[in-house]
């Protein structure tokens, strides 16, 4: 589900992936390290492991932050309770070192938690400027007769996000509300910032890949006064609001290069596959073109 590189790649020549296994009968998410050794991948170890698991809900995003800590997103598995308890690993944002240790520095006392309160958080991107980390999440889908409420968090840590008990914005403590929420199905799913390398106008904007809304969002944002405000929010690659050029899209990143690269999901069970699908495309400087 997620990948990504050691913080000191290629010195450190470790990648690491997470994925869904299923043992005995029960469903489980893991997060392994790679050896690369140039041609292919050598398991090295186990980071983490027995994170609840299941068909949907399972989060996925791997990202090291510029803390060089790893950080995972899970999800709470259709189980919303353990989202709002700290001895589970579900429905969470676990922070881990490079060797799955617990960082001294993390907000619980011998536990991977960072935060906590999550429905299924899909997207792990860090403020260039500020190193906030952002997540983007998914709200939900029938539980409680909602739908809807997909959320762009700013991650405090050991704050609780809410779910169950808050869907969206609540306004109660000591539950952290949303920056972004969505009253129209989206969700939103990998999301990263623009370092303005390759795109000098689109500095500092985040982009957020959504699946039903088949859009490539541009958000853009002030900070001041140590509070982040939206001033401006664009769809791109779609004309309508689940109409979109290239279908769902899983997720997107800035490459070493400055380009923005994004990945359609249009063969995972819920899409519409297209010739040829799935793809990843890259985004050309000076114009909303995608190659």
């Amino acid at each position: 589900m997620g990948l990504a590189v050691h913080p000191s790649f290629p010195d450190s020549p470790f990648v690491y992936a997470m994925y869904t296994y299923r043992k005995e009968g029960t469903v489980y998410n893991r997060v392994v390290r790679l050896r690369d050794s140039g041609e292919s991948g050598i398991m090295d170890k186990v980071i983490a492991d027995n994170i609840p698991g299941a068909r949907f809900h399972n989060g996925g995003r791997i990202a090291f932050g510029p803390d060089r800590m790893l950080y995972i997103a899970t999800g709470e598995n259709f189980d919303a309770n353990l989202a709002q308890s700290l001895d589970s690993p579900a429905g969470k944002i676990l922070r881990l070192t490079p060797e799955g240790a617990i960082p001294e520095d993390n907000p619980f006392k011998d536990s991977l938690v960072y935060s906590y309160g999550h429905r299924n958080p899909q997207g792990l991107a860090w403020h260039p400027k500020t190193g906030q980390l952002f997540s983007s999440e998914h709200g939900p889908s029938g539980e409680y007769l909602k739908f809807a409420n997909d959320e762009i968090n700013i991650i405090k840590k050991g704050g609780n996000f809410g779910w169950p008990k808050v869907i969206g914005s609540g306004g109660e403590q000591p539950f952290i509300d949303p920056l972004i929420v969505w009253k129209k199905t989206t969700p939103p799913a990998g999301m990263t910032f623009c370092s303005g390398k390759m795109f000098p106008s689109l500095q500092g904007s985040l982009f957020v890949a959504t699946l039903k809304s088949e859009a490539l969002i541009r958000i853009v944002m002030e900070y001041s006064g140590g509070r982040y405000s939206v001033t401006s929010i664009e769809r791109w690659f779609a004309s309508g609001y689940d109409e979109g050029t290239y279908g769902r899209l899983r997720d997107v990143v800035e490459g070493p290069d400055g380009y923005l690269y994004f990945l359609t999901s249009n063969t995972d069970g819920r899409g519409n596959p297209r010739a040829g699908d799935d793809k990843i495309y890259r985004i050309s400087p000076g114009e909303n073109n995608a190659r």
